[in-house]
């Protein structure tokens, strides 16, 4: 059945409008009284019934309230250097996918990527739509954020307090990340910090355990990829609380 995006809902419809309208009427071709998913990003999915075809949005009546058990337990969010080309996009596909809690760029000093102003929010917009496309992909009832780019001194700013830094360092030798993850808290949010192409230097790394209390973490022998580091700590860390397999 095709999943949407809910624009706003009652206790016995919700509408959609903009490119959900659009894809259900132009591309897939769907009518009145087709059934669909529609989701808000509340936790639930509702099964419905195309009721009416406007001009500027759909009408849909409720049938049925669900609540998948499909997000992970333990909230784990990227902040990830900003990488050139696609590797962000892929990132940010196959992150959510797998079930990050959301993703906030990072600028970096090695970061060959440069975003500011205009662009910068433009960016960000095309990353939340391709999010968004994966969330309903994978059956995902909460789309993950993608945050507006950042410095280092805005990242006291944008978690809770209570969150929880790792930074993977491929300096870092002594240090795994199961060994940390075994004294963390579950139950409390986990931002995961990874380079962009050639890493983070030894400043932003003492930077990230001096404000931000981060840990930093070896991810083995290899040096990986900035994208596959990102994917493969997110995966570690889901993994280790039992979210993956």
């Amino acid at each position: 059945m095709h999943r949407f995006k809910i624009a706003h809902a009652d206790k016995t419809s919700f509408w959609l409008k903009g490119s959900e309208r659009e894809h259900l009427v132009r591309v897939l071709r769907l009518r009145i009284g087709d059934e669909i998913i529609g989701f808000d990003n509340s936790g639930a999915e509702y099964r419905a019934r195309i009721k009416e075809i406007e001009e500027e949005s759909i009408v849909c009546e409720i049938l049925q309230e669900l609540y998948p058990e499909v997000e992970a337990k333990t909230q784990v969010y990227l902040v990830a250097g900003l990488s050139k080309g696609e590797k962000m996009e892929w990132v940010i596909q196959k992150g959510t996918e797998l079930g990050m809690t959301g993703l906030i760029p990072l600028r970096t000093k090695r970061a060959v990527m440069k975003l500011e102003g205009n662009k910068a929010e433009d960016r960000v917009q095309r990353w939340q739509k391709i999010c968004g496309e994966a969330a309903k992909q994978s059956r995902r009832v909460k789309e993950p954020r993608i945050y507006p780019v950042a410095d280092w001194q805005d990242l006291r700013n944008i978690l809770p307090d209570n969150t929880q830094w790792l930074i993977a360092y491929e300096l870092e030798q002594d240090k795994t990340l199961q060994a940390i993850l075994s004294h963390f808290d579950p139950q409390a949010p986990i931002a995961v910090l990874v380079g962009p192409e050639g890493g983070f230097e030894e400043g932003e790394v003492l930077w990230a355990k001096e404000n931000l209390q981060a840990q930093s973490i070896s991810l083995g022998p290899r040096i990986l990829r900035a994208e596959t580091a990102a994917l493969a700590v997110l995966t570690l860390v889901l993994g280790f609380y039992g979210d993956l397999g």
